[in-house]
């Protein structure tokens, strides 16, 4: 048995509980955002915190990045769901060791933030939208937004420059080690 294998077969124990964790912890701070942001900005002139630069904005987004597919929600739902089981999917095959811990907390935030994203549109029929970044006039974003941005950014760096090996994905493989 291959180093890879054992590894393998310890991830349905701490590394998952960890991982619910992690997701859990992730998922509620962005429904709690998106709580307060309707309590304290729905219908209420922007919160400007860097005049010119930065303020919190409450919008109700029907559809995904920059607008994108309006009122979609069944299909962005589906889409959500698709990630999400390839992540869970990859997650589990991947080797429980350090040197993994940066995908790992990569596919922890991506499936957060699509789920959180998808919370919304089944129960609202929009995401709701705060952030906004005034001095390039980018679109309004959330919480789940930036971690599914920020994972996507560290993931494309981590296979770039950091598994260069040809083994690094060998997890992948069907075959076994």
């Amino acid at each position: 048995m291959t180093e890879q294998t054992k590894d393998r077969k310890k991830i349905s124990g701490a590394g998952c509980l960890f991982a619910l964790i992690g997701f859990a912890a992730a998922l509620f701070f962005d429904q709690l955002t998106k709580y307060i942001a309707v309590l304290k900005l729905k219908g209420q002139p922007p919160y400007i915190l860097i005049d010119g630069i930065f303020e919190l904005r409450y919008l109700e987004n029907r559809g995904a990045a920059f607008g994108m597919m309006q009122d979609m929600r069944v299909v962005l739902a589906a889409g959500a769901l698709l990630v999400c089981g390839a992540v869970i999917y990859l997650y589990l095959r991947m080797p429980e060791n350090r040197r993994y811990l940066p995908l790992r907390i990569c596919a922890v935030l991506l499936c957060a933030g699509a789920v959180g994203n998808m919370i919304d549109r089944v129960r609202l029929g929009y995401v709701i939208d705060f952030f906004y970044f005034r001095l390039i006039d980018f679109p309004i974003f959330n919480v789940a937004d930036c971690y599914v941005v920020a994972a996507c950014i560290v993931f494309a760096l981590l296979v770039l420059f950091y598994y260069r090996e040809e083994d690094d994905f060998s997890f992948l493989s069907r075959k076994k080690g």
